[in-house]
């Protein structure tokens, strides 16, 4: 384990929160508030970190995976902790509990709060608290591989840790390269959104904030009715088509730049993706025709909250918890799938279960005919032993924290349907909820206890569970590694 290499770039990256903190100072300073100065001291002590550990390279510069995966982990605790602060020293979020809830909330894209009155909070302050969704839609990691050199060496150890999905694939060679394609992808695709939302009347900082939450498709808005607050069909449908586009992988934007169009139209995790949207909208756009009286209506609130739950957005325009059980319960069930791999969006992936369903389609075919050789693939290519078992290992921890963090928040005492729903939306980054979470409802009311829980559940869930499992193991600490 090259313990030197991972402070050192620890150190830089708490530098880099540090410069990024100096925005919502600049936003404060525009707007005359006193809470750019939280800003400021967060990003002074920062940079005395940065000084001290992130400056001098160490000799030994060599890292492996499980290094990657380590920086990776720490990596979003840290921003989170620090993240934290501004929150906690301008006094916008008084218990510090609470307003790490909130930042890990806001960096890992899930969109939950403990806020109960967000338009009073200063437009720096709500401004850091929705740029926290830009940054961690596309990673930690890759925002600052994107900005700085990082550590080209090793960089790919660090992006294999920290990319979402089953695979995690280089678009170039290089991987700072595939940093800086994905950002240009996320920068042009979010640029188009704050013109286009402009264009239906917001003003500039309204249209950024709303935005960052879309890009990173975590949820977060200026408005306490989220973006209901607006009740614009334009709006509405701008958001929705851009919470569905930032819900696909970006390699498939990659292929398309590349004008190979074949391969994304045959891409099977994008085909399923949009086939369960286009199921969900049109159950719910039925299911709920006797409230909304009409088929437009229905229409356009049950594909606002569609893309928002199976993107893991978290934005709302229609308080689900009034609708029949039926909807209810297909949103639930698109909660548990979530987005593409290699998206911004959260959620076990569409992939996951392609390849699960195929999966079990194989066992089947090998009791039937046992002597046959079946061979499971995605896309063309043939699906490894060892995606397989990343797979399974995957689930089965994520059974495993799922029900433990159940049982821990349980002790609360809410409801079933609360306790369940809150550790489930938490976990895929989802948002809102169902009963006393749900989207006009928030977490304000749970102990500290539970929200650590729920703080550990949003970071497992964001990392794709292994780089904890593997932070927790006594293994990785032996002297030996």
């Amino acid at each position: 384990m090259n313990k030197k290499m991972i402070i050192y770039i620890l150190g830089k990256m708490l530098g880099v929160e540090g410069a990024v903190l100096l925005i919502p100072a600049l936003v404060s300073l525009i707007y005359g508030e006193k809470s750019g100065f939280s800003f400021l001291i967060v990003g002074a002590i920062l940079g005395v970190i940065f000084l001290i550990f992130g400056r001098k390279r160490p000799k030994s510069t060599r890292i492996y995976g499980k290094e990657g995966f380590v920086i990776v982990g720490l990596a979003w605790i840290l921003w989170s902790l620090f993240g934290a602060l501004p929150f906690y020293i301008s006094g916008s979020i008084p218990a510090y509990i609470d307003a790490l809830f909130e930042t890990v909330s806001g960096f890992t894209t899930t969109g939950s709060t403990i806020l109960q009155e967000i338009e009073s909070l200063p437009m720096g302050i709500n401004f850091w608290r929705c740029l926290t969704h830009w940054i961690g839609g596309m990673g930690v990691l890759v925002f600052v591989m994107m900005i700085t050199s990082l550590d080209d060496e090793n960089s790919m150890p660090l992006m294999r840790a920290e990319m979402p999905g089953p695979e995690a694939d280089k678009l170039v060679p290089k991987a700072r390269q595939t940093a800086t394609i994905l950002y240009g992808m996320y920068f042009a695709l979010t640029a188009v959104e704050v013109i286009l939302l402009m264009f239906g009347g917001m003003n500039l900082y309204d249209a950024l904030v709303h935005s960052f939450s879309t890009a990173g498709t975590g949820g977060f808005s200026n408005r306490n009715a989220s973006v209901s607050f607006y009740d614009s069909a334009y709006i509405d449908g701008v958001i929705t088509v851009f919470m569905i586009l930032f819900g696909v992988n970006f390699n498939l934007y990659f292929l398309l730049l590349l004008k190979d169009w074949k391969n994304v139209l045959k891409n099977e995790e994008l085909r399923a993706y949009l086939g369960i949207i286009a199921a969900a909208i049109a159950v719910i756009t039925v299911n709920t025709l006797n409230i909304y009286q009409n088929v437009l209506h229905a229409f356009r609130y049950a594909s606002f909250q569609v893309a928002s739950v199976i993107t893991t957005t978290g934005f709302y325009t229609a308080d689900y918890e009034l609708w029949p059980e039926l909807s209810k319960t297909v949103l639930l069930t698109i909660m548990f799938i979530g987005a593409c791999a290699g998206s911004t969006g959260g959620g076990i992936k569409v992939s996951r279960f392609v390849i699960l369903c195929k999966s079990i389609r194989q066992e089947v075919r090998k009791i039937l005919h046992p002597n046959a050789v079946t061979v499971i693939k995605m896309n063309g290519k043939r699906v490894s032993q060892d995606t397989l078992r990343g797979i399974n290992v995957y689930f089965a921890a994520y059974v495993f924290i799922l029900a433990a963090s159940v049982l821990i928040v349980s002790i609360d005492n809410f409801d079933f349907a609360t306790s369940f729903s809150g550790v489930l939306t938490t976990i895929n980054n989802v948002g809102p909820g169902i009963s006393k979470v749900g989207p006009v409802e928030n977490f304000h009311m749970f102990s500290p206890l539970s929200k650590i829980v729920f703080s550990f559940d949003m970071l497992v869930g964001r990392l794709e569970i292994i780089p904890y499992l593997l932070m927790l193991s006594p293994d990785l600490w032996r002297r030996r590694f």
